[in-house]
């Protein structure tokens, strides 16, 4: 894939989780992993995914438990249920509490590699080519960005930076969250402030009233003031 997405694998079982880290890193993902529902949902929040991979029993938050509050979070995410349970009416509940696809344990990690990828690229087909929050636009077929009728020249970095805040809206995405997906190595984090501070140049130009804000000691969020 020309670019790295970030898997996070929320299952009880160290056997699985090392064996995707290990599998899905060497194909090229970016993957965190979770041994509770807790530490699931909060690593969500501190970094947004491409994809989650998620098992159903788990001690105190299950599965079905964790799904809904991700749902909550953010609708448009692929979900991958992960489970021992292979009942039919187990895969049918899972895939009716919202689920993107189901696989039951044990798998052939190919067939769970090719199940992914069939999701990651599910949902670079739904995005929209333009994307838009209050009076900012972005085409990302074009290259074209406008605050309402006026058109900003960015350059490609800046562009990428305000693409990831315009799929993420109002979610707080930290300066290592996009280190990893603006720049996709390590680099020194005052790159991020630098970049920030061109990007909001640019975009208030004329006195616009600011979107990227910036949470103390956290990172930023696209959002009104």
């Amino acid at each position: 894939m020309s670019m790295q997405h970030h898997i996070l694998v929320i299952d009880d079982d160290p056997a699985i989780t090392s064996l995707l880290k290990r599998g899905l890193s060497y194909e090229g993902f970016v993957v965190e992993t979770a041994c509770t529902g807790r530490e699931g949902l909060a690593a969500a929040r501190e970094r947004p995914s491409d994809l989650v991979i998620l098992d159903v029993m788990m001690p105190g938050l299950d599965g079905y438990e964790v799904l809904s509050r991700l749902r909550a979070a953010d609708e448009q995410m692929p979900v991958l249920m992960l489970t021992a349970k292979d009942a039919p009416s187990d895969q049918v509940q899972g895939l009716s509490a919202g689920a993107d696809d189901y696989v039951t344990k044990p798998f052939p990690f190919e067939v769970l590699l090719a199940r992914i990828r069939s999701l990651l690229r599910r949902q670079q087909l739904d995005h929209p080519s333009v994307l838009h929050f209050a009076d900012l636009s972005l085409d990302t077929g074009s290259h074209v960005v406008q605050r309402g009728s006026r058109e900003v020249s960015l350059t490609s970095l800046e562009f990428k930076l305000l693409q990831e805040f315009l799929i993420h809206p109002r979610q707080v995405l930290s300066k290592d969250v996009l280190l990893d997906r603006v720049w996709g190595y390590d680099f020194d984090a005052n790159v991020v402030e630098v970049y920030i501070k061109q990007l909001r140049q640019k975009l208030e130009a004329r006195g616009e009233p600011r979107l990227i804000q910036t949470i103390r000691n956290v990172g930023y969020v696209l959002r009104e003031s």
